[in-house]
């Protein structure tokens, strides 16, 4: 689907769905020096995912248009997705994130502003692995997952034909595995972040306009607080159990020819770890 502002002074029908809002999560120091500015996004769409391809309506400048960001966007909330490495004089300039969808133009800054900086406790608890008021015990010196995918990370493959995906995650058990609570009475739905924690791993799209069919299903790895969701963070989730061997295997059959990125993410409830294959899909 591609989505692009109309022109000015046009007229045209509201579209039937949400726009995205790209999101500043932050800034984190790397040993040598250098910073990584860490974005994510918010689709303000319940159940609808919107494609938005690199150019005038997706873009980081200076230096992109293409800086690594997606081009699906998946419901909801999407945190810590991608980061951009920044030098170590980067200073008091920025990088702008500009996406147009639904009509509608947002942009994310990203700087160094003091009041930005994050670690690995900012990011667990905004995860929600720190439970609904953040701040749990049990997330002290986690680590993130270690992750690898078998196979190439570029690979040529044909339309309808399934090509089976292989990896492996551990994960050192902390934060400690817990399922999120059965919905309250009443429904009502906390206004913080929690999840359920654990070891979990999935596949998503992270780029490409097709359909991608994953077997066995992948749960949904966006934020999506509702019961039934089948989301971490909705109510009654758990954690699938784990593989004894620790091989996650699951096949992938693209309906559409085109360029897709597919990503592998290993997730513990605070902390994740990804790795992103680029498929070619010939007809």
């Amino acid at each position: 689907m591609l989505l692009a502002a109309p022109p000015a002074g046009a007229q045209v029908s509201p579209a039937p769905y949400e726009n995205i809002a790209p999101a500043y999560e932050g800034w984190e120091q790397n040993p040598d020096g250098s910073f990584n500015l860490v974005f994510g996004y918010m689709n303000r769409n319940w159940d609808k995912a919107l494609d938005v391809p690199i150019g005038p309506d997706n873009n980081l400048e200076p230096g992109g248009p293409d800086l690594g960001q997606p081009t699906r966007f998946l419901p909801r909330r999407s945190r810590f997705l991608f980061r951009v490495r920044v030098p170590a004089d980067f200073g008091d300039k920025e990088v702008v994130w500009t996406l147009t969808s639904a009509g509608q133009t947002e942009r994310a800054y990203g700087t160094l502003r003091p009041d930005y900086f994050i670690d690995d406790i900012v990011i667990m608890n905004n995860h929600g692995a720190g439970g609904p008021a953040g701040g749990a015990y049990n997330i002290a010196g986690n680590v993130a997952p270690e992750l690898t995918v078998e196979g190439g990370t570029t690979r040529r493959v044909k339309v309808g034909q399934p090509v089976t995906l292989t990896a492996h995650a551990s994960d050192d058990g902390v934060p400690k595995r817990r399922p999120m609570p059965p919905p309250p009475p009443g429904g009502a739905v906390g206004g913080t972040p929690n999840s359920a924690s654990g070891l979990r791993f999935a596949w998503f799209v992270y780029r490409g306009a097709g359909q991608v069919t994953f077997d066995p299903p992948q749960f949904n790895v966006w934020e999506d607080p509702r019961p039934g969701a089948n989301t971490p963070w909705s109510r009654g989730w758990e954690p699938p159990p784990l593989p004894e061997d620790g091989r996650w295997v699951v096949d992938a059959t693209f309906a559409e020819p085109g360029a897709y990125v597919l990503r592998a993410e290993a997730h513990d409830g605070g902390l994740d770890t990804v790795q992103d294959v680029t498929f070619i899909v010939e007809p």
